[in-house]
């Protein structure tokens, strides 16, 4: 059975395209999933992250548009049973360019572009936005994993996410699978409180496995890969092979 998961954020920093990332890495690597991984986010910061220059490869604009077919857009990466589909700046305005400006129902394109694919797991990695991309993500996907850090306006804005999330729930079904806290410090003098607005906003859902701040994950972005590949000892491959076991059993 295949999984396309979408994995969102109402704001920036919330480290959701090394989630997403990581995630595709770990299931690919460990648990030896085919794994596709899509840029949905203009910034291309997930594409960047594995090494491509989005300025050189095609992202999904031109399939949304009918221009491309979706496998013209797929790329490989370094590690096995893992691809990509990569982002440019064009994704950014593209729902309002051609054909799509006019379709009432442009939202259902990008569900009907991935439903075909030969993949375990589908990721999408979507704008830290409540936009028209993460909109066509979210009725792209079975499941939903919010990404969220233990600070003020990050967990405020996981009330504003659910919300939305509900709205795109009662169009089309969308589990919300997990909550991911990133940038974890055990002793941080606010933790219960942020636990609980994360319980009360997203009951029951928030993942045992939180990834802690490693600089390990910075220093494999440079090099285009993922953190197992630079720094198999990290911290961070620890966590993230901790919550994709977690994922797994959920799913």
């Amino acid at each position: 059975m295949k999984h396309t998961i979408a994995i969102s954020s109402f704001k920036g920093g919330t480290a959701k395209t090394s989630t997403t990332l990581h995630l595709g890495a770990a299931f690919a690597k460990f648990s030896k999933k085919k794994v596709l991984l899509v840029d949905f986010d203009s910034q291309a910061n997930l594409t960047t992250g594995l090494g491509f220059d989005p300025d050189a490869h095609d992202s999904l604009a031109p399939v949304l548009l009918g221009e491309k077919q979706v496998s013209e857009v797929i790329r490989q990466t370094t590690t096995p049973n893992l691809d990509l589909i990569p982002a440019d700046t064009w994704l950014e305005r593209v729902e309002v360019t051609g054909s799509l400006a006019s379709d009432r129902y442009s939202h259902e394109r990008l569900r009907d572009i991935l439903k075909p694919l030969n993949y375990d797991f589908i990721f999408i990695d979507t704008p830290p936005s409540l936009c028209w991309l993460t909109e066509s993500s979210l009725i792209a996907a079975q499941h939903a994993l919010v990404c969220a850090t233990p600070e003020f306006y990050s967990v405020k804005g996981l009330e504003r996410l659910s919300l939305f999330m509900e709205n795109v729930g009662q169009r089309h079904p969308l589990n919300v699978l997990g909550v991911v806290l990133s940038f974890w410090n055990a002793r941080g003098k606010s933790n219960d409180a942020f636990l609980e607005v994360i319980e009360r906003t997203f009951p029951n859902k928030l993942f045992d496995a939180k990834v802690r701040r490693d600089i390990a994950v910075t220093e494999a972005s440079v090099f285009g890969k993922p953190v197992f590949d630079c720094a198999p000892s990290s911290r961070a491959c620890e966590d993230y092979q901790q919550l994709s076991k977690e994922i797994l059993k959920r799913l």
